[in-house]
């Protein structure tokens, strides 16, 4: 107990503060609080205390204690996961927590309790009762090379008030999130390699030292941001935390945390306890390699999330052995900070296909050859017998297929851009043929084989458009496909239906068969279909040739689409002949109509492109602008050179090099431009999972620093590389703007159609 004479002490060293205040403050703390600190001590917190306001819910005082030495006593309201934030904010300035005292009561606050005594009133009022308070007093020492200085004081407030503001409006994630990006980007910048937090930390409970809380002692090495890496894996895990002694011996971090579970209660279960200690000894290692993630922030996240997971699957030792590795925690770093979408396509792979993926990724052939997709894909389909089960062991393979090709192109350097959308196009064409021909099967037993009036069999083809047609899939690329299908006729069964109706059940089926997100990676996009909405998902092969025909009904841009068409599974020969029927009309030689096409461009321009805002996509200089250059000469051309009737960009511009229809300086400007506006969007798609979402992040935003990470502008300074990459963007765009302006503005391009 405080004694009467301490009380009297503390009274008169705040005056100004009303007795009630004082009295309450009494009751509330700790007995060992007024042994650790003396009366001048206390008043200071006690008036601190008595100057929080919603505008400033927190209050720092900073007392240099000696050289490279600093007193930092911060007294706020107590919000769930704030000791973990203010330890990680003093890490992020250099500041190592050599020892420290944390306290919580519940304490006092009004609009009474904040004003200036008057002369009618020499002692402030006792207030409503709110919410608990902190006293938190932190012994801390610089790294070396670290500055500390009068405007750092000032910078370090400042954050310390956004980041309690944050806590104070409900938004603890957010808060979190801010913080490990600020954390990372600072550890970067002092070069500080986080090594210590991979060395073993001893955890041990205690129920009978306190009668309200459990004693938690954590025995490690004390290395930099310990204290927050283990705070901030309690935070995650919902613990409260009371009390916290901090000290320091020698090389030993030796900290006592007094604690409480999410519902207030001890954790006295041996298995809590057991599971506790595991994931702080996990989100403690893991912290060590935020650092390599693209973004910090995400990567705790999903790993506090992988956590929850892991115990929910009861995961093998062995797998946990991995994760808990060196090499796991870098990959899932990687993982965990490249998006929420790839976190989402994580989970969807099994567990325990997981570990084979994630151990050997650098040992598993990227491409292994459409057989050896086949070969796979049958082996996971053989024990199933019904169209539902096939349905389920189809999608696991190819979501584990997709997330493998993922996987390699985020983490093994060997991997270009094109190996990654050539991977993706040969599992798609596989599905797409296995798809359409489990869904032909069974449609087959229902209504019998589809056959023509002469008594063949109606075959049906699929074929692919844009980005899939093009064999330049990415991240969240769909599956833009033309269904045709050839012969009058009905189908042979007991039920029979005519053959049109047939393929058109099989289209849907085929769409329904492949699960996918809408906009996400695989879904199936019928859109490019003759009559667009309005037509049929499948369409017979003699209506084609009439839509596309010198007096059909296919508009200027249906004329231009048809140059990625391909065909890609179903019957081969009747595929070839729409490829033949897209060659005689697209590269017929008919006059391009120029001015519709460039007005098309245009408009995009206007209306896709929020103002003051760059797309990607659609913007002057978009990676558009090149595959339209491109597509504009293969249709001004491709009559007399059917060497530029190819799908892909890359290869048409090569083509077009060859032909010397455009210069090697463009040809090389528009290669590298393109390959860079690649890279920029699938970083893009990867974080959003959503391919038409291509608007660049706000330049001085988190997003953007991440983004920019993600591309490989990595060093000390983040903003340094922010900065290089927005500088790269407008300089490739404005080339490509440049080089598409000059080149169809022309009148005699214009006249020579």
């Amino acid at each position: 107990m405080i004694s009467a004479e301490s009380k009297r002490a503390i009274e008169s060293l705040c005056p100004e503060v009303g007795e009630e205040i004082i009295q309450d403050f009494f009751a509330r703390m700790d007995e060992d609080y007024f042994a650790t600190f003396s009366p001048e001590e206390i008043s200071t917190h006690i008036r601190m205390s008595c100057a929080l306001d919603p505008e400033h819910p927190a209050h720092c005082r900073i007392t240099r204690r000696g050289e490279g030495e600093f007193d930092i006593i911060i007294v706020g309201v107590d919000y769930l996961s704030e000791f973990s934030i203010l330890c990680g904010l003093l890490s992020a300035f250099g500041l190592d927590i050599r020892a420290g005292m944390i306290y919580s009561f519940a304490g006092q606050t009004s609009g009474a309790a904040r004003r200036r005594p008057t002369r009618s009133s020499s002692k402030l009022k006792a207030p409503q009762l709110l919410p608990r308070k902190i006293v938190d007093v932190f012994n801390i020492r610089l790294k070396p090379g670290v500055a500390f200085d009068e405007a750092k004081q000032r910078e370090f407030e400042q954050e310390l008030q956004t980041l309690v503001r944050m806590l104070a409006s409900g938004s603890s994630e957010q808060a979190r999130e801010r913080l490990n990006r600020f954390l990372t980007e600072r550890i970067e910048s002092m070069e500080e390699q986080l090594s210590g937090l991979l060395s073993p930390v001893e955890v041990r409970f205690d129920n009978q030292l306190s009668p309200d809380w459990t004693v938690m002692d954590a025995h490690s090495e004390d290395a930099f941001a310990f204290l927050y890496a283990f705070s901030n894996a309690l935070s995650l895990r919902g613990i409260y935390i009371h009390k916290v002694e901090i000290q320091s011996v020698g090389r030993e971090a030796r900290d006592r945390f007094f604690i409480a579970d999410p519902r207030g209660r001890k954790i006295e279960d041996e298995k809590e306890q057991e599971g506790l200690r595991t994931a702080v000894a996990l989100i403690k290692q893991f912290t060590r390699f935020l650092p390599e993630a693209p973004d910090p922030a995400k990567a705790m996240r999903h790993f506090d999330q992988f956590l929850d997971k892991i115990a929910e699957e009861h995961i093998p030792e062995r797998m946990v052995s991995f994760f808990a590795g060196h090499e796991g925690m870098n990959v899932l770093a990687h993982l965990l900070g490249s998006s929420d979408f790839l976190w989402d396509d994580f989970l969807g792979v099994r567990f325990k296909d997981l570990l084979p993926i994630l151990e050997d990724f650098t040992k598993t052939e990227l491409r292994p050859g459409k057989q050896s997709l086949r070969r796979q894909l049958a082996a996971g389909l053989w024990q199933s017998s019904t169209f539902d089960e096939k349905k389920g062991a189809f999608n696991r393979f190819k979501d584990s297929q997709v997330f493998l090709i993922d996987v390699k192109h985020l983490l093994d350097p060997q991997v270009t851009l094109m190996d990654f959308s050539q991977a993706l196009t040969d599992l798609a064409e596989i599905a797409l043929d296995e798809a359409a021909g489990i869904c032909y099967d069974r449609l087959v037993e229902m209504h019998g084989e589809p056959m023509r009036a002469d008594g063949s069999q109606a075959p049906f083809t699929i074929c692919g458009l844009g980005k899939f047609g093009g064999r330049e899939m990415g991240y969240a690329s769909d599956l833009e496909v033309l269904f045709v299908h050839d012969g009058l006729g009905r189908t042979r069964g007991d039920k029979p239906i005519d053959n049109g109706l047939f393929f058109e059940h099989l289209a849907q089926q085929v769409v329904e068969f492949i699960d996918a997100r809408e906009k996400g990676i695989f879904h199936i996009d019928l859109r490019l279909r003759p009559h667009g909405k309005a037509g049929a998902l499948a369409t017979p092969f003699e209506r084609l040739e009439n839509y596309y025909s010198e007096h059909g009904e296919a508009a200027p841009f249906e004329r231009q689409a048809l140059i990625k068409l391909r065909w890609v599974a179903g019957d081969e020969p009747l595929g070839r002949r729409v490829e033949a029927r897209r060659d005689s009309y697209t590269y017929s030689g008919a006059p391009w109509d120029w001015e519709n096409a460039l007005h098309l461009r245009r408009r995009q321009t206007r209306e896709l492109v929020k103002p003051g805002r760059i797309n990607a996509k659609y913007s002057p200089g978009g990676i558009i602008d090149i595959e339209y250059a491109a597509q504009y000469l293969q249709l001004l051309h491709g009559k007399d050179h059917p060497e530029l009737r190819v799908t892909n960009t890359l290869e048409a511009l090569d083509q077009l090099r060859r032909l010397r229809i455009i210069s090697e300086v463009d040809y090389e400007m528009l290669r590298e431009a393109y390959l860079f506006l690649r890279n920029l969007i699938d970083a893009l798609r990867i974080v959003r999972g959503d391919a038409s979402d291509l608007l660049l992040p706000e330049e001085n935003s988190e997003e953007f620093k991440s983004l920019a990470r993600r591309l490989g502008y990595r060093g000390r300074n983040w903003k340094l590389g922010a900065g290089a990459l927005a500088a790269d963007i407008r300089q490739w765009m404005e080339k490509v703007n440049s080089d598409f302006v000059a080149r169809f503005n022309s009148p005699t391009l214009a006249s020579s159609s």
